[in-house]
């Protein structure tokens, strides 16, 4: 399996591409087409577009731990392979473990908060063995300090196989778990959001709907309505458990 280049590579690009490309997925597939993915965006607005990131990737327990991690990983990787690994040479090494274990921390709090305790130490766990395997790597001289690319080393001894371990599972995380889960939970036809019973006027007068909500206003909210499948205000709202939208992709 390929190397993180010094310069960025598929790692790098596959998560940032993720969380762009996989809610835009997840609106058109759950709503029901290109259209109403469009209309749905514009009624949401730049503002409230992390909603969807936030209710796709952090409302699902599996998915936030390993985009968490992966987040953790590539980050540092790339700052080590970019100057950050020869600055820490000098350091004691419980210093560098010491500053590693911020960002994953930081992301199993976040994870922690939507998921629970254990999520998030799952979380902050994963995220920070996958930054020690990087510190390991430099530390025994698989991979250069001077050019973040990998010596060639052979790994004959049980820690350098190790390493190489959590270096190839990290990749596997960042290239193939990450993408794959994202795309079940794009198209597996559950809501993003609240799902909404509202009062809604098109004209005919008020009628109960099923709404979901895309924004929030003083009076009620913004939500696609799932029968009639168009933008819509609706007032005194209840919540509705049932969330979900539309079958599966694999059931159709």
């Amino acid at each position: 399996m390929s190397e993180i280049p010094r310069g960025g590579g598929a790692a790098h690009v596959m998560a940032p591409a993720v969380v762009f490309a996989v809610p835009v997925l997840k609106l058109a597939w759950t709503l029901g087409g290109g259209d109403a993915a469009r209309d749905a965006l514009l009624a949401m607005g730049p503002a409230n577009w992390l909603d969807v990131v936030i209710g796709m990737f952090f409302a699902e327990p599996v998915l936030a731990v390993v985009l968490a991690a992966v987040l953790s990983y590539i980050s540092y990787a790339y700052r080590a392979a970019h100057g950050g690994a020869a600055r820490h040479q000098e350091r004691a090494l419980l210093e560098t473990a010491a500053k590693a274990a911020i960002v994953p921390g930081a992301l199993g709090v976040v994870v922690g908060a939507f998921n629970g305790l254990w999520w998030g130490v799952a979380a902050g766990a994963l995220g920070y063995l996958l930054r020690l395997g990087v510190v390991a790597e430099y530390r025994t001289g698989a991979r250069s300090a001077a050019t973040g690319r990998r010596t060639g080393r052979p790994t004959t001894s049980l820690g350098a196989r190790a390493v190489d371990a959590v270096r190839v599972g990290a990749l596997l995380l960042s290239l193939v778990v990450l993408p794959a889960f994202s795309v079940v939970a794009a198209l597996d036809g559950r809501s993003w959001t609240s799902v909404l019973m509202c009062d809604v006027d098109t004209g005919s007068g008020p009628q109960r709907a099923r709404l979901v909500e895309l924004d929030r206003q003083a009076a009620g909210v913004v939500g696609w309505d799932v029968p009639a499948h168009e933008v819509v205000s609706g007032i005194n709202c209840a919540a509705d458990p049932d969330d979900v939208l539309r079958a599966p992709w694999w059931r159709r």
